[in-house]
């Protein structure tokens, strides 16, 4: 069986992030998504403004279809080494320097890495930002 882990926030989730999830389970048998502890999110980024609770981001994210199995991460490049996996699929914008070190381990222990384009026209920020001009 062939395992795929993506990982993200997936706050204000959107069809981009379906359309990830439906992509990277091509790619395989098994999907695993990885959802980003809120708290952790809020701790290195103390501005950030986070629509849904780690909870609740998993109950979206596990109800559907398309996905396996939902896990909570903190750092990337620390999680990906406990978790059992063939293929890392990314977002072709997931570039900071977590991403990187994640991405060199994948290398490094003959871990494919995909990274999958955008759903164009989509995207959290400017879903945020208009939501916070509706106001």
């Amino acid at each position: 069986m062939k395992k795929i882990i993506t990982v993200g926030v997936f706050d204000y989730f959107h069809l981009g992030h379906l359309r990830l999830f439906e992509n990277a389970k091509k790619l395989g048998d098994y999907l695993i998504v990885a959802v980003q502890d809120g708290d952790f999110i809020l701790k290195t980024k103390p501005d950030a403004k986070i629509l849904y609770t780690t909870d609740q981001r998993i109950d979206l994210v596990r109800s559907l279809r398309v996905v396996d199995e939902v896990i909570i991460y903190q750092d990337v490049d620390k999680t990906l080494p406990k978790v059992d996996f063939d293929v890392f699929a990314i977002g072709g914008d997931q570039t900071h320097a977590g991403f990187q070190r994640a991405v060199k381990w994948c290398e490094d222990n003959g871990k494919e890495v995909v990274r999958l384009s955008r759903t164009p026209g989509i995207c959290s920020s400017q879903i945020k930002t208009q939501l916070e001009n509706l106001k």
